[in-house]
């Protein structure tokens, strides 16, 4: 006898209690088969209640239409995912905004840009790709939002830096802020499915893209 026919005996509800209890994941074939199971052994003298069945077909339903929605939303994260996929393709050789670090001195200056929760007192440490800190920019006071400064990197060799910014308000107290980078895609890698693009020799989320230029 199987797991479903030996839980026959007791009343609908308590029948599909004990299934979902006695394993480990509940499909919509396995209510069929215990409607099915039910309706077999059922006592021609005392049949299955005509409301009882009613509220199982209407279970039967409800699993059915779940199944259909989760495949439905399986097929539509793949179709997101293969289209995030081709945009992040499109991107190389563009010049984009992001959420990053890295900036690329090669010239006189360049421009250091930070978002800011709110108002708060900035300090910019730059450092090189040993880690080494090169340079400190004390900046003061500084604005809410999007702030940037130029630094004058024409004392250092070219190449890759990295930047942070710690901003504390008035009281001393940290402030949330976070590094923009600027620089042109030079390549897409996929991670456990999701795109990075490389800029300025950093992977970038597909997700921190702020802006999108063409190159000057």
């Amino acid at each position: 006898m199987t797991d479903i026919e030996s839980i026959i005996g007791g009343s609908s509800s308590e029948s599909l209690q004990t299934l979902q209890t006695s394993t480990s994941t509940m499909g919509k074939d396995d209510f069929l088969t215990m409607m099915i199971a039910q309706l077999q052994h059922q006592d021609p003298l005392n049949p299955l209640d005509g409301t009882d069945f009613t509220a199982q077909l209407a279970q039967f339903s409800s699993l059915e239409q779940l199944s259909n929605m989760n495949t439905q939303l399986e097929t539509l994260g793949l179709y997101q995912s293969s289209l995030n996929n081709t945009q992040s393709v499109s991107l190389i050789g563009k010049e984009i905004t992001a959420i990053g670090n890295v900036i690329k001195a090669d010239g006189a200056s360049v421009d250091l840009a930070y978002n800011l929760s709110e108002t708060a007192n900035v300090t910019v440490r730059i450092y090189d790709e040993g880690a080494n800190l090169v340079d400190t920019l004390e900046l003061g006071t500084q604005q809410e939002g999007e702030n940037s400064v130029t630094w004058d990197c024409s004392g250092v060799a070219a190449g890759n830096y990295t930047f942070d910014v710690s901003a504390k308000d008035a009281n001393g107290n940290l402030v949330p802020s976070y590094t923009i980078l600027t620089g042109k895609v030079t390549g897409v890698s996929f991670e456990e499915g999701f795109p990075l693009l490389s800029v300025n020799g950093q992977d970038i989320s597909f997700g921190n893209v702020i802006s999108v230029n063409e190159p000057n």
